[in-house]
């Protein structure tokens, strides 16, 4: 859904509308939408920038970060975002950046992709890692065989080649 800021006035503008699992490209081989996507919020226009609020829902598949097995997930989050004029942003190199400039982004057009938007909102809200269960035992450094599936026995066959003179003192 693209939003074209010349129709914009003052007041709130609300949104809400879905996008096809397929349609949005998250370039990212561990997660994949099994579901729609969800946005809805309001557009605001204030004077010297547009603000954006609302919320994205859908359902997505993601790989265990320990096995690599497929994790359903249910991602359901709130979004914020800010956006002026290239004019009203400051360009100076010696500007510190304060906790409020990190969701403000410069408009580059007189139109807002909304579906840029929710992607860039699923990348950026997916937990750092994600378990099939809490005591997932992972792969095998030695074999790559799922240790929840079976007991490949690596470690106990292989003696550390440091220790290995050890082994002739008895």
């Amino acid at each position: 859904m693209i939003i074209d800021l010349a129709e914009i006035e003052s007041t709130p503008r609300p949104f809400d509308f879905g996008i096809p699992a397929a349609d949005i490209d998250l370039e990212d081989v561990d997660l994949r939408l099994t579901g729609d996507v969800r946005v809805d919020g309001e557009i605001v226009k204030r004077a010297a920038q547009i603000d954006l609020k609302g919320t994205v829902t859908t359902s997505a598949e993601v790989d265990c970060t320990r096995c690599l097995e497929p994790v359903a997930q249910e991602l359901n989050f709130e979004f914020a975002a800010s956006f002026v004029a290239p004019e009203h942003f400051a360009l100076d190199k010696e500007r510190e950046v304060a906790a409020e400039d990190l969701d403000l982004d410069v408009l580059e057009s007189d139109r807002i992709d909304l579906r840029e938007i929710a992607r860039e909102q699923i990348l950026l809200n997916l937990p750092g890692q994600i378990f099939c269960k809490a005591d997932c035992k992972g792969l095998c450094q030695k074999c790559g065989a799922n240790r929840n599936l079976i007991d490949c026995k690596c470690d106990l066959n292989e003696i550390d080649p440091r220790w290995a003179a050890l082994k002739n003192l008895k």
